[in-house]
């Protein structure tokens, strides 16, 4: 017993768990659609991603990933500046690579299913309607055309590790597919604006910062409700809440 693995439990709710034992990382998941996207996107991504071990479905097999995450919703990122412009340059590759043959499965961002989910977060009082309204009127630049490209769709600052200023790999590839580039980038700047400057210069190329800010509102107000039923906190300091405040 003495020698026994310490078993992390990183992830858990009703659609997926994912628990750490040692240098491994396994993902459990029923859909697996979901799994086959992650495999397959990791396979043809052009930048760093985990080493498959194993697949027994409904597991997935993963290998630690060296360094760090980047950062965590709703703390200070210790990383370093050039961190994060190498993070940028990481995802203008990946923008930049052939497309995937399949969309992106992210959930439904139309405006009627923002203004469900404003009127959700109005009605339910969770949220108070002058917060609502003004953050409905920012996410009202992300809803625009946009030419897709490989993007990883849930691009989550602690999905990106980092080993001094190097990207050492990306994270959880389960909504990756054609997408709005501009999305990958709010997701990863989610919570943490003051590291925009440096992705925007590893990114290397002009990025709309209104969009970016519209994506931040439109994405923390979608997501409330999900976060609230599958027992996760949006209002812990500096999380999805606080990211609304801040538009006011």
């Amino acid at each position: 017993m003495a020698d026994m693995e310490e078993l992390e439990v990183v992830v858990a709710h009703r659609e997926r768990v994912t628990l750490r034992v040692g240098g491994v990382f396994l993902k459990i998941d029923a859909d697996q659609a979901r799994l086959d996207v992650e495999v397959e996107a990791m396979a043809i991504a052009p930048i760093p991603t985990p080493e498959v071990l194993w697949r027994k479905p409904p597991v997935l097999a993963l290998a630690a990933l060296p360094g760090t995450a980047l950062g965590r919703l709703g703390e200070p990122s210790i990383a370093s500046s050039a961190a994060w412009v190498a993070a940028g340059a990481a995802v203008r590759m990946l923008h930049d690579a052939p497309l995937p043959p399949w969309p992106s499965r992210r959930l439904d961002e139309s405006p009627s299913h923002l203004d469900t989910e404003c009127e959700w977060l109005v009605t339910s009082g969770v949220l108070p309607a002058d917060l609502v309204t003004r953050n409905r009127q920012v996410a009202e630049a992300a809803l625009r055309p946009w030419t897709p490209v490989f993007t990883h769709g849930d691009l989550q600052i602690n999905h990106v590790f980092v080993d001094g200023d190097e990207v050492t790999g990306v994270l959880d590839w389960s909504e990756a597919g054609q997408g709005d580039a501009l999305y990958d980038l709010a997701t990863l700047t989610l919570g943490h604006e003051e590291n925009l400057g440096d992705i925007v210069a590893g990114y290397g190329t002009d990025i709309d910062l209104d969009v970016i800010r519209g994506w931040w509102s439109l994405r923390s107000l979608s997501n409330v409700r999900w976060l609230i039923e599958h027992g996760f906190d949006p209002f812990l300091p500096g999380c999805e809440v606080d990211v609304l405040k801040s538009r006011m």
